[in-house]
């Protein structure tokens, strides 16, 4: 893999906001900030389209983001009210955030896959506290203490305005045009359900969104109501995925790079491993529950330094590669609560009566 983006890698390494860049004729990288996030800013790009600018990923819905985007756009020599229409990778706040904001300034047009869109759709119809209460069954489920269900932003769903699903959707091949500029749509499940890359054959890029990052994975986990097995939904996409060679990766974070299969083998590689781990633990101690699993595992950082929501991550990104090593009939689980794994291929029940599960093809 090869960093192409040499300008945001040093920016990123100092610790700053990038500079808006011109990637090529008609389509600029904008970094919007993401307020309090180790992610510290989210890349979206803005395509030149007739009358106009379409953007992809308009940010996290904050005023000091909002203020960068403005800016961006204005750099670049146009003006919120230029916005033609959005489009929205996957339903995070920092990506979907500031969306409805920017559509209703503008006038644009907002468009999305479908399986994010009825998530948004859902919580916009259903009060919040029922999702959370869902969200603090499958924790308990996982063995976790209650203690660490406690403080904000346990879900990515409590940020989203109700209202504002999208105008358009948009499925697997279809194709944006934008006048100078096509872009087809990858549907990449996984990190979300409704995940998707923005392939430009013309010029030879792919818009990747969440999906594949150059330094590192996105958070897979399982979630209520969402994807029942979201590890195997995100290897399989980073296999369809890879088998593009393009010359420039454009990625929602960090920077640009160069080598996509490369990069998809190296992600595959890093979960096989995980998993490899994941079944060690059990096999080492069996009946195991997901939290004391996640505890033995190694993280990037001690997962007692990390604060309540990284560990609620942690915590289900485990169960995603659990559930997975269930499904290859590796790993069976407990009834009752909390659940336990043991090795084996004996299964009592199915993963998705635990989480609430549906599929997200």
């Amino acid at each position: 893999m090869e960093v192409t983006g040499t300008v945001q890698r040093q920016a990123w390494a100092a610790g700053v906001l990038p500079p808006v860049e011109e990637v090529r004729p008609g389509l600029w990288s904008v970094p919007v900030p993401i307020p309090d996030s180790p992610l510290r800013y989210v890349l979206s790009y803005v395509l030149r389209a007739p009358g106009g600018v379409v953007v992809v990923d308009a940010g996290y819905d904050d005023d000091e983001a909002w203020s960068h985007l403005e800016a961006g756009l204005t750099q670049i020599g146009h003006g919120v009210a230029d916005v033609r229409g959005i489009v929205v990778t996957h339903m995070h706040p920092d990506h979907y955030g500031l969306a409805p904001r920017l559509r209703r300034a503008s006038g644009a047009w907002l468009a999305m896959h479908p399986a994010d869109a009825e998530l948004i759709t859902q919580r916009s119809a259903v009060e919040v506290d029922a999702y959370v209460e869902a969200a603090r069954t499958q924790m308990a489920d996982s063995g976790a203490p209650a203690a660490l269900f406690e403080g904000a932003g346990q879900y990515p769903i409590e940020f989203l305005e109700p209202g504002n699903g999208p105008d358009r959707l948009l499925v697997h091949d279809d194709v944006l045009d934008l006048g100078s500029q096509r872009l087809r749509v990858v549907h990449t499940p996984g990190h979300t359900p409704g995940h998707i890359c923005l392939v430009d054959e013309d010029r030879d890029l792919v818009l990747t969104g969440d999906h594949v990052l150059p330094r590192i994975s996105p958070n897979i986990s399982i979630l209520p109501d969402q994807l029942e097995n979201p590890l195997g939904e995100y290897l399989g996409s980073l296999e369809a995925i890879g088998a593009l060679d393009p010359s420039e990766v454009l990625p929602g974070h960090e920077y640009r790079f160069r080598g996509l299969p490369q990069r998809t083998r190296d992600l595959i590689h890093h979960h096989e491993e995980r998993l490899a781990e994941v079944m060690a633990a059990v096999t080492g101690t069996p009946g195991l529950t997901t939290y004391e699993i996640t505890l033995r595992l190694q993280w990037s950082r001690p997962i007692a330094d990390q604060v309540g929501f990284l560990q609620r991550m942690a915590v289900n990104e485990t169960l995603a590669h659990l559930v997975l090593l269930e499904e290859r009939g590796n790993l069976h689980r407990s009834e009752g609560a909390p659940t336990r794994w043991f090795p084996g291929s004996v299964s009592v029940r199915g993963a998705s009566s635990m989480v609430g599960g549906r599929s997200g093809a």
